[in-house]
This record gives C-alpha cells, sequence and structure tokens, in this order.
C-alpha cells in the first residue's frame, strides 16, 4: 500500500480525491470542520461539504478525513424545546437507574456491569 504523505494531501483542485483537498490544519480561511462550527454556534445546515483535510497516518492505516463546510453559508444550531429537554432528561434518568434495585443513582450505571455497583456486590442468596 502506498503511503500517504503530508505533500500527497495537498490537492486544492480536487483532481485526486474529487473534492479540494488540504494538510491537517491548513484549511483555508472560511471553512469549517462540524465541530468548529458547532463550538460557533453554527451547524451545517444541508449544504455538501466543500473541501476536506487530510492527516496521514503511520503503519498503512488510512488517513484521517475531516469535511470542510462554508461558514457563511452555515446556519445557527436550533435551539432546544421543551419536548426535547423532557426527553433529555428521561433518557439520563434511565441511564442513572439500577434495574435491579430501581434507585436512581448520581452517576449512570457502569454498562460492564449492568446494575449499580451496590446490587452487584451483594451475594446471589442476599439478592433474592
Amino acid at each position: 500500500m502506498n503511503r500517504l504523505t503530508r505533500a500527497d494531501c495537498h490537492d486544492p483542485t480536487g483532481a485526486r480525491f474529487g473534492l479540494p483537498t488540504y494538510p491537517w490544519r491548513l484549511a483555508p480561511e472560511g471553512l469549517a470542520t462540524r465541530r468548529q462550527l458547532r463550538a460557533a454556534g453554527l451547524r451545517p445546515g444541508g449544504q455538501d461539504p466543500v473541501a476536506q483535510v487530510l492527516r496521514p497516518r503511520r503503519r498503512g492505516r488510512e488517513p484521517l478525513t475531516a469535511y470542510l463546510y462554508r461558514i457563511d453559508a452555515a446556519l445557527p444550531v436550533r435551539a432546544m424545546t421543551p419536548a426535547k429537554w423532557a426527553a433529555l432528561a428521561a433518557a439520563l434518568a434511565a441511564r442513572r437507574t439500577c434495574p435491579q434495585c430501581r434507585t436512581v443513582r448520581p452517576y449512570c450505571i457502569p454498562t460492564s456491569l449492568g446494575m449499580c455497583p451496590s446490587c452487584h456486590d451483594q451475594p446471589a442468596a442476599l439478592a433474592a
């Protein structure tokens, strides 16, 4: 497998990868990743990616890819409605409720145990 170098990641015309491609951290001004848009209170708003950044990786692994969107075409993040807040609160409460003792804990129940540590540490005879 051919190793991708940092120089290979520079394709501003899009001839090689189909999208204009830039090396990691060298994207032009006015473009941002989804995470960068979200940190600025924006979302892509249905627009397709206009470019990408590639980060080569060692040992023959696939390069990391992040799509870039135009900041000027991005839309504000939609506000949470009361129904969405209620659904989020219910989902988080379900993650904190032990299925064994039905106690709502101040932490999320570990999925590795499937129950709260108190129930997990009880001997089987006492739990019945």
